[in-house]
């Protein structure tokens, strides 16, 4: 049975999260990609439960359940607080997993600010060195819609159906409207904060060096799993962070794009689970 739990962030934010799996099983903390939620991991909380671990999926600030930020705190750092503010108060020493945005804030906090945090760190189709073109295409994505919104969830998933030419086209689906709230005039927007582009956009690129700096630091075990098709991360830049980490396992799942979660569920969800079962066990 899923758990919702409540963190407090870094600077007093409610964080929102659900939990799966045995009470004492290793802990497997799993946070997003911008303009997600919780509710990407669902499948993949399963499957870690099942497999005796307790996993704890997350909405990231402004995401989500979680609270938005009246001062518009939406850069790398302050995720990347967020994410040890949230380890402290699970204490142990969990296993992370992140997405994108999640994987760019648990680098940081593992390599920079927390170092020893976390028994290992899985990154999912997210390097230092992103392309440039990939980033553009996604808060162009993000952006496109954010001000007048859709007429109806068809609508919404009739662009989500275009941005993920990888996944079979579908209409709306209950679990939509978790990604969309109803605005006093009738239209539906994205459920996350608009703010969030703005406090985003191009901090990546500025924080290069010190994401760079912070995966040459990374010493406890590493995962890469990047996405064939990705127009984030090319083989280049993954082949560039296994220079920073030569240690890291990498895996390349076929026929995935940046979202691999949602592209190959089934594959992603084999291959963090084979990296996981070598990772020893803190709590």
């Amino acid at each position: 049975m899923n758990r919702i739990l409540h963190f407090t962030g870094h600077d007093g934010l409610d964080l929102k999260a659900v939990e799966h799996g045995p009470a004492d099983g290793h802990v497997v903390l799993l946070t997003h990609g911008g303009g997600q939620t919780r509710r990407a991991w669902r499948r993949v909380l399963d499957s870690l439960a099942a497999s005796g671990f307790r996993a704890i999926a997350l909405d990231m600030r402004g995401h989500g359940e979680s609270s938005w930020c009246e001062n518009g705190n939406y850069t790398l750092n302050h995720f990347a607080h967020d994410v040890v503010a949230v380890t402290n108060q699970i204490g142990g020493r969990p296993s992370y997993v992140g997405a994108s945005l999640g994987g760019l804030s648990g680098m940081l906090a593992e390599g920079e600010l927390n170092p020893g945090g976390f028994a290992s760190v899985t990154l999912v189709d997210i390097t230092p060195n992103m392309s440039r073109d990939g980033v553009a295409r996604i808060t162009g994505f993000m952006a496109r819609h954010m001000t007048e919104g859709f007429a109806s969830p068809e609508e919404a998933a009739a662009v989500i159906a275009d941005y993920t030419p990888n996944r079979e086209r579908r209409g709306p689906s209950d679990s939509l409207r978790h990604y969309l709230r109803l605005g006093d005039d009738g239209r539906y927007r994205w459920h996350w904060d608009p703010a969030f582009i703005s406090g985003i956009d191009g901090d990546t690129f500025d924080a290069t060096q010190r994401l760079e700096n912070a995966a040459r630091a990374l010493k406890l075990p590493v995962h890469l799993v990047r996405g064939e098709k990705s127009d984030l991360v090319t083989e280049d830049s993954a082949r560039a962070f296994l220079n920073f980490a030569p240690h890291a396992r990498y895996d390349d799942i076929a026929g995935t794009g940046h979202m691999v979660v949602g592209d190959r569920n089934d594959a992603f969800s084999d291959a963090i689970l084979d990296f996981l079962r070598t990772v020893p066990r803190t709590n």
